[in-house]
């Protein structure tokens, strides 16, 4: 009937708006029973189940055998960790399959069978998870003594697959691939060139006391290429060029071509392509998440369109107000922006919108997000209005800041005073009256604010709550201090009580007293633009953080399953290289050991490939693609603030897509309807 149909029509443009809202895509059912399927899968508490799982499946690491649940990782001195019995992680594994599979399950039937066959993240984790059951069941028939369990390395792709972001980001840092590849050839024939050359200029001679170069560090093939390579990243410079040094001070010229050549040149350029490149192709992926915003609208407009409210002889589609107020009430969306597109409809005096004024209403979306202050209060007293005055001016922020300098200035005095007493010689009476005074002043500096500004527009300000914050904490730890021990005097070294000693909470203290000083950040232009383009990395480019976390998480698995015995206590002499047997540390252990152990050589010469594969990936792909993504956000703040006034009241905040909105380029009509018309599920009517 009219009615379900009607009902359909909206709740598929509450589904394609929310599609537009997240960036995905709106190839799926459009069925009402695969429609309600579809929203609860994407519901907040459906994905935080499956982020909850993923989470569980990647912690199981840290309590399976090799446990990593010990105080110390020093193996002279750690106990026995503990490990599970057979069955308990197994079990609490099998449960998240469980998850995984329902979740593809799902993913599978919505997109349909066609779409299917074409998604190959899909197949992917289709596969990933067979080949997991099946090693679960290997695990369980030996009642877990097996060495080898290919599970664990494949956990880092359920992480991988359920970020669109993290899967673009991939995507383009394989694109950028090619171009990385000819740098890294370059730099691979600057290294075997400059190895022949080392050891022609090197060589073995009949005095073995003038033959230290080549013993310590060029005495065949593989020592030269591995001495050269580390030398690359600078991690035994000078000690490598020393003995030849030490023979004759042109040897020196050699070892700083090649510094020189690898370091300043090749390294440097391969940060500039990787900049280039992979900005191009992330601006491609934005655009591609641009075009799908565009589309999920421009569908939801076609299917309201498509209401029996619209004459049958309209030429032109159009949306009614009615219609798209009742699908704005139920889709989930950030209330800024629902707000706003309501404000515009109010002011609208049309009773219909066209497409173009319904894709215009929600450009709304691709704004700045912008956070407007809360008023100061007004008060009525002429003495209250003059306190406001003084201690809301941003000079009074000024006062304080110099304050603190000098508060860090005194602890810096007394801790070169004391710095070679006895702790039975220290008096901590300075100490603890300058930390008294200055507590004081900061929690009468914070009152005043609150008194100048309200609670509501203080607390609203990060600074402010930072300030406050560790106000409030200086205030409790020194309370704590002067109730344990009673007030500072002369002489004051008491024995110690309670948790802590007195020095160590005088020492606590001075440490949050030093970070306090962190609120002069804001007050500085410059530094601000640092800090603030850092907080946005952090925020906004979580994929990035993803694929690191994979990368480690890969790397550490491998590492457990190729090493034994590398690391022994001292007094064991023996060099062991086992890559068979799966003992050792876990993640962060053996990150920690990478490059201790390729450069102290307690590992065999093949186990060198995994550690140059490490340093490949981690240090001059990764380290480079982060300097890249650095540099675009600081460049595209510094671009916005030098065509923008600071306004005080107000702060934006913007995203990965907002940062390219400026370059991006709008898709055409026929490109929507044409996209529109190739949709697996979905009719339109024209």
């Amino acid at each position: 009937g009219t009615g379900a149909d009607n009902n359909l029509y909206i709740n598929q443009a509450i589904v394609f708006i929310e599609d537009a809202i997240q960036y995905r895509s709106i190839n799926h059912r459009v069925d009402s029973k695969s429609l309600w399927l579809y929203r609860w899968y994407y519901s907040r508490t459906c994905q935080w189940i499956l982020s909850l799982t993923i989470t569980i499946i990647l912690a199981l690491a840290f309590v399976e055998k090799p446990s990593s649940l010990t105080i110390t990782s020093d193996v002279r001195y750690r106990l026995p960790a503990w490990n599970p019995p057979c069955g308990l992680t197994e079990s609490i594994e099998l449960l998240c399959f469980l998850v995984f599979m329902v979740d593809v399950s799902v993913k599978s039937y919505l997109i349909g069978w066609e779409e299917f066959w074409k998604n190959k993240w899909l197949m992917a984790y289709i596969l990933t998870l067979i080949v997991s059951l099946t090693d679960w069941t290997v695990s369980l028939s030996f009642f877990c003594t097996e060495n080898v369990r290919i599970r664990r390395i494949l956990r880092p792709f359920f992480l991988l697959q359920n970020s669109s972001m993290m899967k673009k980001t991939l995507k383009s840092i394989n694109s950028t691939l090619p171009e990385m590849a000819s740098v890294v050839l370059l730099l691979a024939v600057h290294l075997s060139l400059f190895t022949m050359f080392a050891m022609l200029l090197f060589a073995r001679t009949k005095d073995g006391q003038q033959d230290k170069e080549w013993v310590g560090y060029f005495r065949n093939l593989p020592d030269s290429l591995t001495s050269l390579l580390v030398l690359l990243t600078t991690a035994n410079n000078p000690d490598v060029m020393l003995p030849a040094y030490s023979k004759n001070r042109a040897y020196s010229v050699f070892f700083i071509l090649f510094t020189v050549l690898g370091n300043l040149f090749l390294m440097n350029l391969l940060t500039a392509i990787i900049y280039n490149q992979f900005r191009g192709y992330l601006l491609k992926s934005v655009q591609s998440s641009l075009f799908r915003r565009r589309l999920g609208i421009r569908a939801a407009f076609e299917v309201l369109s498509s209401l029996k409210e619209t004459p049958a002889n309209a030429q032109q589609s159009y949306v009614s107000i009615g219609a798209l107020l009742q699908v704005l009430q139920k889709v989930e969306m950030d209330s800024r922006c629902k707000q706003a597109i309501m404000r515009s409809l109010k002011m609208c005096s049309c009773d219909q919108l066209s497409a173009a004024q319904f894709q215009k209403l929600f450009e709304e979306l691709d704004k700045d997000a912008i956070k407007q202050h809360p008023p100061s209060p007004q008060y009525r007293s002429h003495f209250l209005q003059k306190m406001q005055f003084a201690f809301g001016h941003p000079y009074f922020g000024y006062l304080g800041n110099v304050v603190a300098l000098a508060n860090i200035v005194s602890i810096c005095v007394v801790l070169v005073m004391d710095a070679d007493k006895q702790p039975s010689e220290r008096d901590d009476f300075f100490l603890g009256a300058i930390n008294c005074f200055f507590i004081l002043y900061y929690l009468l500096e914070m009152l005043l604010k609150i008194l100048a500004m309200g609670l509501k527009r203080y607390l609203s300000y990060p600074s402010n709550r930072f300030d406050g914050l560790l106000t409030v904490i200086l205030l409790i730890l020194e309370i704590a201090t002067f109730a344990v021990y009673g007030f500072p005097h002369p002489g004051w070294r008491p024995e110690f009580m309670g948790l802590l000693s007195l020095w160590d909470m005088v020492r606590l203290v001075n440490m949050l007293i030093v970070f306090r000083f962190l609120r002069i950040i804001p007050n500085m232009k410059f530094m601000a633009l640092v800090v603030t383009t850092l907080l946005d990395l952090v925020k906004n480019l979580r994929a990035f953080a993803g694929i690191l976390v994979v990368v480690f998480y890969a790397f550490a698995i491998t590492g457990i399953m190729l090493f034994k015995g590398a690391v022994v206590p001292l007094g064991n002499t023996r060099k062991k290289c086992d890559f068979v047997a799966l003992l050792g540390h876990f993640e962060a252990e053996v990150i920690c050991c990478l490059l201790y152990l390729l450069f102290v050589n307690l590992i065999c010469r093949w186990a060198k490939i995994y550690f140059v594969a490490w340093w490949l990936i981690s240090s001059v792909i990764w380290v480079n693609l982060f300097i890249a993504l650095l540099l675009e956000n600081f460049i595209h703040k510094w671009d916005r603030r030098c065509h923008r006034e600071p306004l005080s009241d107000i702060e934006y905040q913007r995203t990965v897509e907002l940062m390219f909105r400026d370059v991006l380029e709008e898709p055409t009509e026929e490109e929507l309807m044409e996209k529109l018309h190739q949709h697996p599920h979905l009719q339109l009517c024209r």
